[in-house]
This record gives structure tokens, C-alpha cells and sequence, in this order.
């Protein structure tokens, strides 16, 4: 087990692989810190052709704040100690300032599933940071993902099954399904 380690991730909207990702760097590391990415589009938007999700408020429509919350309640839900994870924000469309939020030395945990995973990865590693992949899978072993997931609230499908318990009652508690629909249909691309 090393002292220290970094996940990342938009987690918009937090679901049960990110929690899955999470606790499987958990437990290789003492000290985890979740590095939230893009906590503010409009000052950090996505800078690569390939993070296809980091520009728009219809992918984006939780705040940083939000996401800090949600993933703060589920991570000790799911019975990590709060002196054991810190939440920062993660701002990988400016890999130099990466430091600015996480210890040196780290070790930074990915799972790959697509090709901005693998940019992340040699984004990561350009900065000179220690990676370690936890897994590499087609994306259609993902199963759920954040868009999907956006889109099942929208549309009103099942959707609690996919997040922790914790999530989802953060959702309606703050109103962020009604929020997610009306972006969602909002921002609905032509013919859609």
C-alpha cells in the first residue's frame, strides 16, 4: 500500500463505477485525493479535441460544489474514513497546474475504457507523475457512464439503480434531475 494516491474525474453525475474506481484505488493507497476535473467550464474547459464532454452545460450541469458533496457523502457511506480522502479540484485541461492541488509523489490511479483515457494517461505522464492503471476495458465494459446516466434522468427512466444510495438522494434532494431535464432538453442537439 502506498501513503498517497489520485483519482480523477468529472462525475457529472457520480454513478456506481465511479464508485467502483474510487474504492479499488482506495485500497492501495492510505491517503486517497479525488481530483474533481473541469470544476468550472467556463474557466477550465476542455482544451483537447477528444474530451468531447468538458465544454457544454448540458454534460456539465453539476456544480463543483455538487459533485464535491455527493462524492464526500458516498465515499463514507461506502465506509471510508473522512481523515483518509480529501476532494480538490483536478484541472486537467491545465496539466500544469495539477500540482497546484495534489501532493507530490503521489501515485495517480486510472481505469482506461476510451481514447480520452489514454490521453489522460499521457497527459499525466508528460507532467511526470507516477501512473498506475487499475484496469483497461472496451468502453462497452463500462456499462453505465455519466452521459447514459444524464440521459435515463431526462428521459425519465430507472436511473437510482446506478448511483449510491447517497447520490441519488442528493439528486432530488437538491432538484438536479429537474435541472439535468431541462438542460438536457434545453440544449437538445438539432433533430434530437
Amino acid at each position: 500500500m502506498v501513503e498517497t494516491g489520485v483519482v480523477h474525474g468529472r462525475f457529472q453525475i457520480l454513478h456506481l463505477k465511479h464508485m467502483e474506481y474510487m474504492l479499488a484505488a482506495k485500497m492501495r493507497c492510505r491517503m486517497m485525493y479525488v481530483g474533481i476535473t473541469h470544476p468550472d467550464i467556463s474557466a477550465y474547459p476542455a482544451s483537447s479535441p477528444i474530451d468531447t464532454h468538458g465544454t457544454t452545460k448540458r454534460d456539465n450541469p453539476l456544480t463543483y460544489l455538487e459533485r464535491y458533496e455527493m462524492i464526500r457523502d458516498a465515499l463514507l457511506d461506502f465506509g471510508v474514513k473522512r481523515d483518509e480522502f480529501e476532494i480538490v479540484p483536478f484541472p486537467v485541461s491545465h496539466p500544469e497546474m495539477i500540482r497546484e492541488y495534489v501532493p507530490e509523489g503521489a501515485v495517480h490511479y486510472m481505469s482506461l475504457y476510451s481514447e480520452w483515457d489514454e490521453e489522460r494517461n499521457r497527459i499525466l505522464q508528460a507532467q511526470g507523475f507516477k501512473v498506475e492503471i487499475l484496469w483497461k476495458k472496451d468502453r462497452e465494459q463500462k456499462e453505465i457512464t455519466g452521459t447514459l446516466l444524464r440521459d435515463r434522468i431526462a428521459r425519465d427512466e430507472d436511473w437510482q439503480q446506478y448511483m449510491p444510495k447517497t447520490a441519488c438522494e442528493y439528486v432530488t434532494a437538491h432538484g438536479l434531475d429537474q435541472r439535468i431535464r431541462q438542460l438536457f432538453y434545453t440544449y437538445a442537439p438539432p433533430g434530437k
